[in-house]
């Protein structure tokens, strides 16, 4: 059985025991460019879960994701495992609403509001007016279509997978709006079982004031609980 994990930050385990997002932080490992450190992802919770229960283990998450691009990459491993149904377990962490993903000259960049991220001189308006006309419900409305469209195509195709919230909830989708997801997401449009918000409520904190991820004690916490999780719910 392979555990195929995908998400953003808390997902590549970002700052979980020194102070590197991506690999290309550290300038020993500025060669792997923005794949995970691998001094943090061998303590995520992804990891965690595949060494306890004896898992292969692939992590395709990069910090900074955008949705459009967990599902990209997602969509990518599956069409190389044409019996990913009979031997994967898809575990997605979703990011904020409001992330892109742009492709410019070939290259795929990873935009959000925070107005600091890095795209090409030509883009650079383009940019501004993005974080400009961010309308917050709206992007909620989209990503929830664009999630319950991936989870019935996974439905389809008979793929095991669950899915839970990082750092914001699904919690401004209208009443008459909602989906029953029965057990591949984790209470989407409930705030206090976001990644975040679950680790705070336990007793975990951040690994400083001004960083919104957890260290390696946190990730250990979450790889328990989605253990149980998938064990209740019978997905292996």
């Amino acid at each position: 059985m392979i555990l195929y994990v995908n998400g953003d930050s808390h997902t590549a385990g970002a700052e979980a025991v020194n102070a590197h997002a991506f690999a290309e932080d550290d300038p020993f490992l500025n060669y792997l460019g923005r794949l995970p450190h691998p001094a943090n992802l061998a303590v995520s919770w992804g990891k965690k879960m595949a060494d306890i229960a004896k898992f292969g283990f692939q992590c395709d998450a990069e910090s900074a994701a955008s949705n459009h691009r967990i599902i990209r990459t997602t969509r990518h491993w599956l069409s190389q495992r044409p019996r990913a149904a009979e031997n994967s377990l898809l575990i997605i962490q979703w990011s904020t609403w409001e992330r892109q993903e742009w492709l410019i000259d070939g290259v795929y960049y990873q935009v959000n509001a925070s107005g600091v991220d890095q795209v090409p001189e030509s883009h650079q308006q383009t940019y501004k007016k993005y974080i400009a006309d961010i309308d917050w419900y709206d992007v909620c409305v989209r990503a929830h279509k664009m999630i319950w469209d991936f989870h019935q195509d996974l439905q389809q195709q008979q793929i095991p997978h669950v899915f839970f919230n990082g750092n914001t909830a699904l919690e401004e989708i209208p009443l008459d709006q909602r989906h029953d997801w029965g057990s591949a997401y984790i209470e989407p449009y409930n705030d206090k079982m976001t990644y975040s918000q679950w680790l705070l409520n336990n007793g975990f904190e951040t690994v400083s004031k001004d960083s919104w991820h957890f260290g390696k004690e946190a990730h250990s916490a979450w790889a328990s609980f989605m253990l149980q999780y998938i064990v209740k719910h019978k997905l292996i």
